[in-house]
């Protein structure tokens, strides 16, 4: 088992950012010292004596982030990418834990497929993972089942209140009355509003025919759409004292009324992904059907919001939101290409390059990709740079620009929008259970090794 002392460390977490040492006993933290304490003379730090010493020559060590808004295509769509190849990718992101969602073919709506899709889990992750269970307009009564029988066998219900990639749309007031009254599970749910899509479609149709531009995207998935979608989740978890997590947040208006609506319920919770941090509405003419994605991303304006809400605590996750789809799927017209971006292997570089250009804390980076995620989903053996937790590790240099570059894809499906962008933080090396899994942009694993959560 492996026992390692990381020295010369920035060890970051949501707490504080301090020089210290770190050390590993087999799968776990067994200590932490700052420096700042040792030169005080209140700690005294280990002798090197039987560990691995590893000098981080100042790099950021924080724990391996988790991202709880994936999908990874498998069962059914595997063309697009696996549980194998994007898990790989997630690792080389310095992601060590995933969540997956359930808008596979066949989608992940009962107990049954729930199990059988953990089955089919078995050997091919890189990193930890976990599973959410999708909602139906008729199966809330299996999911109260599993919820009360099987708790710990997955992570939370994920409720497409617009239609997106799997065609779950959940419209059925019943239904949706039943699901927010679930407790004991977090409710995760996409906001759009579906009537207000279908009309925004018809009338492109009617001006484009089969030319809609991509530049209509976000006129046609609109910010209307978005913000009475979101009402309405919020107005029923605020009666009905839901556990709620609003998906990808898109728009300035959405991160208001998620303000006000945290002050009557404690337990709603806002995520947001890179792709809105970093692209707007003027991308779509350079990148076109590669930033189709569903909520669209927004005006200039909708992403600066974006970014104060994640300076000032509103939005509490990054969820990378990782839907690949093949290149000759996205090379179509607009109505056939389908919607979604690969992103995971750069989700925290990417973040981490918008704190630099805004000056946000990294402390909010260790919330919003582990320790928020970890305690909203009873994860609560990882998540956290504290003794006793599992050594799921991630290093950064903060300080080191790099350019995505496309040879070092680890996506099934082979693109980004990422792709010729400078960055900053690349991961430099990332730890599974103690044991060394990247370095240097490599995985040097010979094999997967991630194990399944178990949820308390």
């Amino acid at each position: 088992m492996p026992r390692l002392l990381f020295e010369n460390a920035t060890l970051l977490c949501g707490e504080y950012m301090e020089k210290g040492l770190l050390s590993v006993d087999g799968e776990k933290i067994s200590g932490i010292w700052l420096q700042k304490e040792i030169d005080s003379g209140n700690a005294i730090p280990p002798s090197a004596e039987g560990y691995e010493r590893i000098d981080l020559g100042g790099k950021v060590l924080m724990a391996g982030g988790i991202d709880a808004h994936v999908h990874f295509r498998e069962p059914g769509m595997s063309a697009k990418g696996d549980f194998f190849s994007e898990s790989r990718a997630a690792l080389l992101g310095g992601i060590t834990t995933v969540l997956d969602m359930p808008n596979t073919n066949p989608p992940t709506v009962s107990g049954e497929a729930l199990e059988a899709k953990t089955d089919l889990a078995e050997g091919k992750f890189w990193t930890g993972y976990g599973f959410h269970i999708g909602a139906t307009n008729t199966n809330a009564d299996e999911i109260i089942r599993i919820v009360n029988e099987a708790p710990r066998s997955f992570a939370g219900i994920k409720v497409f209140m617009g239609s997106s990639t799997g065609d779950m749309l959940v419209d059925s007031a019943s239904a949706l009355g039943k699901l927010f009254r679930i407790k004991g599970k977090r409710i995760l749910v996409h906001c759009e509003d579906e009537a207000t899509i279908r009309e925004n479609l018809a009338k492109a149709r009617e001006e484009y025919g089969d030319g809609i531009p991509f530049s209509m995207h976000p006129l046609i998935r609109s910010r209307k759409a978005c913000i009475r979608s979101t009402a309405k989740a919020l107005e029923t978890a605020i009666a009905e004292g839901t556990a709620l997590h609003i998906l990808h947040v898109s728009t300035a208006e959405e991160v208001e009324m998620i303000r006000a609506a945290k002050i009557h319920n404690k337990e709603i919770t806002a995520e947001t992904s890179a792709n809105y941090l970093t692209f707007s509405e003027e991308d779509y003419g350079r990148l076109e059907s590669r930033v189709k994605c569903n909520p669209a991303i927004k005006s200039p304006r909708d992403r600066e919001a974006l970014r104060e809400a994640v300076r000032d605590g509103i939005i509490d996750t990054i969820g990378s939101d990782h839907a690949p789809h093949l290149a000759s799927e996205k090379d179509a017209v607009y109505t056939k290409a389908p919607s979604g971006v690969p992103s995971i292997q750069h989700s925290i570089p990417a973040v981490l390059s918008v704190f630099k250009e805004e000056g946000i804390s990294l402390t909010r980076a260790a919330s919003l990709f582990s320790e928020k995620a970890a305690s909203m989903f009873g994860m609560d053996d990882r998540g956290f740079l504290k003794v006793g937790m599992r050594a799921d590790l991630t290093v950064v240099d903060p300080d080191k620009p790099f350019i995505v570059r496309k040879e070092d894809f680890a996506y099934k499906c082979g693109w980004s929008p990422y792709e010729g962008m400078e960055l900053s933080s690349p991961v430099e090396m990332v730890f599974l259970g103690g044991e060394k899994a990247v370095e240097n942009g490599k995985v040097i694993l010979r094999s997967p090794t991630g194990k399944p959560v178990i949820f308390h």
